[in-house]
């Protein structure tokens, strides 16, 4: 931040993302009612959550896409040496306030969502909402984490990044577009609607306590596993120099 034109430029570019994005539901919108059951109030709910669960996966944890790097030059060893978890080295040595364009500019879709939406949500709706929204972004960490740790076997695995950033494109849309089988596996096996389906439809309709719970054993279960799969490489971790 000692760049403010820098700054206030990243911030401005990442707000007109988003601002291009709600366009893009405006004129979907502009001719069809509904899409797959969605309105227009709640279509920009979910794509404000999907948004808004990245957004704050880049505002805190930007440093995962570092891991790579660190493998090839063989600076993970000095992480190593570090007396802290190198897993909350990695993850949060950083933040990248620039990205608080894209929460405000997300918070602002999902506020605008509600206000045009025909159900008016309860404490109960925000509070399932809030507790979905954390899960999903405990899931993007999770995927994030998994993917960048295969550079310790692969190195250079930078471009999956663009695998999770397809996930989260794929997330903003209403799981209810695909067909059956489709939408039971991005519920239940690969939890894409997790990451902006379920949080949304807990404020634009009743809350579903069976979606709120799937949406923490998820994110729980996906912590649990990339955890252990980050002790599981670090052990055959061997340094660049090595």
């Amino acid at each position: 931040m000692q760049f403010k034109a820098d700054f206030f430029a990243k911030v401005a570019s990442v707000v007109t993302w988003v601002v291009f994005v709600g366009f893009a539901v405006v004129v979907i919108y502009d001719n069809a009612e509904t899409v797959a059951g969605w309105a227009r109030g709640p279509a920009f709910v979910l794509s404000g959550t999907a948004f808004l669960a990245s957004a704050f996966g880049y505002l805190f944890f930007p440093s995962l896409i570092e891991i790579p790097e660190q493998v090839r030059r063989g600076t993970l060893d000095f992480v190593l040496t570090k007396p802290v978890d190198s897993q909350f080295w990695v993850s949060f040595r950083m933040i990248e306030l620039s990205n608080l364009g894209v929460v405000i500019g997300s918070a602002g879709m999902v506020g605008y969502g509600v206000s045009t939406a025909s159900y008016v949500p309860t404490i109960e709706n925000w509070i399932a909402y809030s507790i979905c929204l954390a899960a999903a972004v405990a899931l993007l960490y999770a995927l994030r984490l998994g993917l960048m740790t295969l550079a310790i076997w692969f190195v250079r695995v930078d471009n999956l990044w663009v695998l999770e950033e397809s996930t989260e494109q794929i997330a903003r849309n209403p799981v209810e577009i695909f067909g059956p089988p489709a939408r039971q596996i991005l519920t239940h096996i690969l939890p894409v609607a997790l990451l902006g389906t379920i949080p949304a439809r807990q404020l634009v309709g009743p809350v579903l306590p069976w979606e709120v719970g799937l949406s923490v054993a998820w994110a729980a279960l996906g912590l649990f596993l990339t955890r252990r799969f980050w002790k599981f490489a670090i052990v055959r971790y061997s340094s660049a120099s090595s």
